[in-house]
């Protein structure tokens, strides 16, 4: 997978309802964990502290058509498809950004 500067990507910008959110920094699994820990926060109206990583997310409320909106949106963030049960299979931010890395091959990168 190339890291190039292009928008969408790796680096540059990450395009979401029209929100830019720019990031100068290579792929990570600390860039996917604070990923989801601002996107789940914002779904369920939170500051982003208050979201714990270890909790699972249907203790969050999440349910199936989120937990699908949520892999579709990631997808855009890794440039790579994703199943849409993602979300059941990991059940929990620290669960799934490490399983993101290293099916990425992410932990490699030192």
């Amino acid at each position: 997978m190339s890291q190039e500067n292009k928008s969408g990507g790796l680096f540059g910008f990450f395009r979401k309802g029209g929100e830019e959110v720019e990031s100068n920094v290579p792929l990570s699994e600390e860039v996917i964990r604070q990923w989801l820990v601002k996107r789940l926060a914002k779904q369920v109206k939170v500051d982003p502290s208050a979201i714990d990583t270890a909790k699972k997310f249907e203790l969050y409320g999440l349910d199936s058509i989120v937990a699908v909106r949520v892999s579709g949106d990631l997808e855009k963030l890794v440039e790579q498809r994703l199943s849409p049960a993602l979300l059941f299979e990991h059940p929990s931010i620290d669960e799934l950004s490490a399983h993101l890395a290293t099916e990425l091959g992410l932990n490699a990168i030192a």
